[in-house]
């Protein structure tokens, strides 16, 4: 992927999830509490970051295991179906959580392939680098989300001042990649 593609996507993103917050409605306020515990939020985002999970071992070469391939892609295709059963709670979070360390290694791979690199990469680079914290942290402890979203929406104010920073970040991101657009 390219640094304009990764940079946008990043952007569109933020932008989406700061004007959710930002609005902070009856129903977005819902649905965050309901995120950690949701069913349907497990199937999206645990069994999208499993697919890619399997994805990515199927691609190993020899030297990475490539030889035990497909023992490997039976066992965690069968730990992924089995999480659906047995540790059914916050599995949502654990699937966000998947899914963004998954998405931070073509992010930050796009970042470094320019010789020299744009400086304004630094941008990017500090969300993903706060992401990945998080999502090592959430999925050890995704209990902790819930919490997280209680806070949010504890004290008025909490959540738009939250979806403010993501909405000014993402818009920041955007005007980058605009800036890339071409070159990188």
């Amino acid at each position: 992927m390219s640094l304009f593609t990764v940079t946008l996507s990043a952007a569109i993103l933020l932008i989406a999830l700061g004007a959710a917050l930002l609005w902070s409605g009856a129903l977005v306020e819902r649905a965050a509490r309901g995120f950690p515990r949701s069913t349907i939020a497990a199937v999206v985002f645990f069994g999208g970051g499993g697919l890619w999970f399997l994805r990515e071992l199927s691609e190993l070469g020899p030297a990475d295991f490539g030889d035990y391939k497909q023992i490997l892609i039976l066992v965690f295709a069968a730990v992924g179906l089995g999480a659906f059963f047995v540790a059914k709670d916050f599995l949502a979070v654990r699937g966000v959580a998947v899914l963004a360390l998954l998405a931070a290694r073509p992010t930050l791979d796009a970042s470094m392939v320019y010789t020299p690199p744009p400086e304004s990469r630094v941008v990017l680079n500090g969300i993903v680098y706060v992401a990945i914290a998080l999502a090592i942290w959430l999925g050890a402890a995704p209990y902790y989300a819930r919490d997280i979203i209680a806070w949010l929406y504890a004290k008025r104010g909490r959540a738009r001042a939250l979806g403010a920073i993501c909405l000014a970040y993402g818009i920041v991101l955007a005007v980058l990649a605009a800036g890339y657009r071409g070159k990188y």
